[in-house]
């Protein structure tokens, strides 16, 4: 934010009856939750609705395991309705981990055929397909996709790494560390015209984006229901085309073995299935309240807002100024630079966030790429122009001193 600029702050959310967004979530009011796109959170309606079916599975277990698969296929084909796709496509699985994992463990035998990912690529997710290439006796090629690129250039990027021996590209959708879009239609449609299989990571797609499926061709895409959709955790859906879909099968076996796609994922012997059963409750609960283009529109505005916020006060102690320059942005998140000497690894970042809660009173993402760390600011409708503001004014000095003796014991240990 230049010197002079005023940025206008979105006025914030309330609840139809008037009370702030944020009294529709159990949120600790003692912490300011500045990183919805870890965890997420899960409104009031979709926790009551979940203990209404826990508290169902405990007074009649036999009842309920019997009728799940049923209640199952109901909430799969709310979900599809809402990411706009075919319910025959659409599995439910824990998280979009277990997704790739399926699907990594589906994929026949190709010995030497190389796997294509990006540095940008979730850790998890990564190490799997590592995983799967040490199966196959193959390698891993990493596509070094700038911050910066565009689509044209993220595009050509990841297709320098592509040749005749490459079996699998795996591509997020919206990065997490870098918080930002990858061109998964450009990428999907040369990947089908070469024969070669495509697993796009949508892991913050669904809800953020208004239609994440609409115009993108891939073998398979996995997406959490718990980040922006605000579901309870263990709510993810994997989305498979074409040949591909026959060939998956959920990571436990059970009596539904037999069944088709995607009705034999609907048994999972004994797990808790509360959780997706009261995804569609919480999907309702933002569609009903503000409308979910509204709901994208805001925090879209809000995460804007807080970038601005914060960069200029880091600004005023001598980090560079701006929010950072991402090729292609995605709504609702953004990323500021941290000052030199932190976040400069994975670990590093980890660090930072552990200690954020106790020692700042906020729940904020630490974020590393290149060698460089960075607060990923990613916001819901419970957040406010006053989080940010917050963390501008209290929280930044703090940060600052975390940098400055970040940067004297380096200096200590390089004597």
């Amino acid at each position: 934010m230049s010197e002079g600029e005023v940025v206008t702050a979105p006025r914030p959310l309330t609840l139809p009856d008037g009370r702030p967004a944020m009294a529709g979530w159990t949120l600790d009011p003692g912490l300011r939750h500045l990183n919805h796109g870890s965890f997420g959170a899960v409104p009031k309606a979709a926790q009551e609705r979940q203990d209404a079916l826990r508290a169902e599975m405990e007074r009649a277990p036999v009842v309920w395991f019997a009728t799940l698969p049923e209640r199952l296929a109901a909430a799969r084909a709310e979900i599809a309705r809402r990411l706009r796709t075919d319910a025959k496509d659409l599995a439910l699985v824990p998280n979009a981990g277990a997704g790739a994992s399926v699907v990594h463990a589906a994929l026949a035998a190709r010995p030497g055929g190389d796997i294509v990912v990006t540095d940008h690529g979730y850790g998890a997710v990564t190490m799997g397909a590592e995983r799967l290439a040490r199966r196959w006796g193959s390698r891993v090629r990493t596509a070094r996709v700038p911050l910066t690129a565009d689509a044209e250039q993220a595009y050509e990027a990841v297709l320098a790494e592509v040749d005749d021996e490459v079996a699998l590209i795996v591509l997020d959708q919206i990065t997490s560390a870098t918080a930002r879009l990858m061109p998964v239609e450009r990428v999907g449609a040369e990947a089908a015209r070469r024969g070669i299989t495509l697993l796009v990571d949508g892991a913050h797609a669904p809800g953020l984006l208004a239609e994440p499926l609409t115009g993108l061709e891939c073998d398979a895409w996995i997406g959490n229901l718990h980040k922006w959709g605000c579901a309870p955790r263990g709510s993810a859906v994997l989305v498979a085309r074409g040949p591909l879909r026959e060939e998956l099968h959920p990571l436990i076996d059970s009596w539904g073995a037999a069944e088709p796609f995607p009705e034999r994922f609907d048994h999972q012997g004994t797990l808790d299935a509360t959780g997706v059963l009261a995804a569609p409750t919480a999907l309702r609960f933002i569609d009903d309240t503000w409308g979910w283009d509204t709901a994208r529109r805001h925090v879209d505005e809000l995460a804007e807002y807080g970038a601005r916020v914060v960069a200029a006060a880091f600004a005023r102690a001598g980090t560079p100024p701006d929010p950072v320059d991402v090729g292609m942005p995605v709504p609702g998140m953004r990323l500021v630079r941290l000052p030199d000497g932190l976040g400069t690894s994975r670990i590093a970042a980890d660090a930072l966030r552990d200690r954020a809660p106790a020692e700042l009173g906020v729940e904020a993402a630490f974020t590393s790429f290149g060698g460089l760390g960075y607060l990923r600011l990613s916001a819901h409708v419970y957040n406010t122009p006053e989080d940010y503001e917050h963390f501008a004014e209290t929280c930044v000095p703090v940060v600052e001193r975390w940098a400055r003796e970040a940067r004297a014991s380096a200096a200590g240990r390089a004597r």
